[in-house]
């Protein structure tokens, strides 16, 4: 009875899981988001480009989005906004 009752619980823990999954990535924006332009706008009055452009990049491919403007309206997208470096400070430009 036990050894029923454990494969049980294992195939419902597989089932969920699969369930979950496809869920999560029903939930994920389309991956066609313009991060490269977004980005380029968004870093085209920073003193170091390279350097905004590639934290930019990070952010909007995690996040699919991009505030608009070259600096704040961070409102517009909560996970950039929320992304932390190392340091704890802001990650996205």
């Amino acid at each position: 009875m036990k050894l029923v009752f454990a494969a049980l619980l294992i195939v419902s823990l597989v089932l969920s899981s699969s369930f979950f999954q496809a869920t999560m990535a029903q939930a994920t924006p389309p991956s066609g988001y313009p991060c490269d332009s977004k980005c380029t706008d968004r870093c085209s009055t920073a003193g170091e480009k390279k350097r905004c452009l590639t934290d930019c990049g990070i952010c909007c491919n995690k996040c699919k989005c991009v505030p608009s403007g070259t600096f704040g309206n961070k409102s517009e997208c909560p996970c950039y906004r929320d992304m932390l470096n190392s340091k704890g400070t802001s990650k996205c430009p």
